[in-house]
């Protein structure tokens, strides 16, 4: 959510900020906020108006009474009567415009980074730089679900009985290589200074309103039936929503935080659920890092954890590379994203595994996330990047760690965490 005073004092910058985003169905709201906030603080100079004349009545009463003009004093209690109907009614009429602006805001897209490439969607999405060499073996590599049945080591028939669709059953070594990068992730992130943290796994509605566009919660989120809780997409939610309301003590900035935490999505849309793969699913495990900052440091803070990720993938011979997300892909909360995609020796293309996000001060002000400085109060920026998101990033190690022979190779950094293994063999 923007700040109102751009729309208050430059309404045409919030307009053509739309524009770029080509949500141009959007536009007419922001003359609709600047008149509903130009009623609310027109009705809210003429109660406070009403509110000291009240007040300067209301202390006559007692003159007038002790100086036995009870007439005149019975005429100030009616007049201070008419003027607290009229307060009534204003403070309604505010409360009512603050909640319909409030509705509006929310739907007005962030202000993006004047970085950010121009572009529709993600087919306009801009390569920034690649790490590792991208090769392709002279010999094939298997489709990562059958990789996967080499080692007894997926099960989506029992899944599709017991869950339907989109979920799965990991078994043996497959198992224990989803684990095992699941726990390298997290101590990876350790090392880089950032407490590790396993978050609540449901969310309320006012927390889910606070870290995400209407858009996405219905693309997403799946709801409790009968309760105010939906489960979570990603832990970033759950971890933003954790100082929701707070005020954060300046010297505790920068907030460094990694989570663990299954995820759970409707997959809602074109791309659909992947009938027999494991790439578009449900369900899935994700060790994300969270970042709550001054908002001179947010941009600092955005090329650091896009490289953390980098640094990972590469630490599994997995190689990478950086897009930045253009105009029309971004998310509305957002102010400037990139992807991680990862190299797929089969199909000879890179694919996502994660994505680095700044969102400025967008949800600090929706959850009411402030600290204090010397210039009073302040909205904090949050970012949150993906270190690992598994099975997917389980589909990038098998296939570029996947030997001739249709064994696996076990990285250095990954051994500890796989019994010492330096190698599996296909059953």
């Amino acid at each position: 959510m923007i700040d109102i005073k751009l729309i208050r004092e430059n309404a045409d910058f919030v307009k053509e900020n739309i524009k770029k985003k080509f949500q141009d169905e959007k536009l007419s709201l922001v003359d609709e906020v600047f008149n509903l906030d130009k009623e609310y603080r027109e009705s809210k100079f003429r109660a406070d108006n009403l509110r000291s004349e009240k007040n300067k009545l209301s202390d006559s009463i007692g003159i007038l009474m002790r100086d036995k003009k009870i007439d005149e004093a019975n005429e100030v209690k009616t007049r201070v009567s008419e003027i607290q109907s009229e307060i009534n009614f204003l403070e309604e009429k505010e409360s009512l415009l603050e909640k319909e602006i409030r509705e509006k805001m929310l739907i007005i897209p962030n202000i993006i980074d004047e970085s950010v490439p121009l572009g529709k969607d993600d087919s306009e999405n801009v390569e920034i730089e690649r790490f590792g060499e991208a090769k392709v073996p002279d010999y094939e590599i298997p489709y990562h679900a059958d990789i996967c049945d080499m080692f007894n080591g997926l099960d989506k028939d029992s899944s599709g009985r017991t869950s339907g669709n989109g979920f799965y059953y990991l078994m043996g070594d497959i198992a224990r290589l989803h684990s095992a990068m699941i726990s390298y992730a997290r101590d990876f992130m350790i090392q880089k200074g950032f407490v590790y943290c396993i978050p609540p796994f449901m969310i309320r509605s006012d927390v889910v309103s606070g870290v995400m566009s209407f858009a996405e919660m219905d693309a997403m989120m799946y709801k409790i039936e009968g309760e105010d809780l939906f489960l979570i997409g990603t832990s970033e939610h759950s971890m933003i929503g954790k100082f929701k309301g707070q005020m954060v003590k300046e010297e505790e900035l920068p907030i460094t935080l990694t989570s663990y935490s299954p995820c759970f999505r409707k997959e809602v849309g074109a791309h659909g659920l992947e009938e027999r793969g494991l790439y578009r699913v449900h369900q899935f495990e994700k060790q994300e890092m969270v970042v709550i900052c001054k908002p001179e440091e947010s941009m600092d803070w955005y090329n650091k954890m896009w490289k953390f990720s980098v640094e990972f993938f590469r630490s599994l011979n997995i190689p990478v590379r950086t897009l930045e997300c253009c105009s029309g892909d971004l998310a509305d909360l957002k102010v400037k994203s990139c992807d991680i995609e990862a190299w797929s020796p089969r199909q000879k293309k890179y694919f996502e595994v994660g994505s680095c996000s700044t969102l400025g001060d967008a949800q600090a002000r929706r959850l009411g996330i402030r600290y204090k400085n010397e210039k009073g109060s302040v909205y904090p920026h949050t970012l949150n990047n993906t270190v690992l998101a598994t099975p997917r990033g389980l589909i990038a190690f098998l296939e570029n760690n996947y030997n001739e022979d249709g064994s696996i190779s076990i990285p250095l950094a990954l051994r500890p965490y796989m019994g010492d293994k330096e190698i599996i063999l296909k059953k």
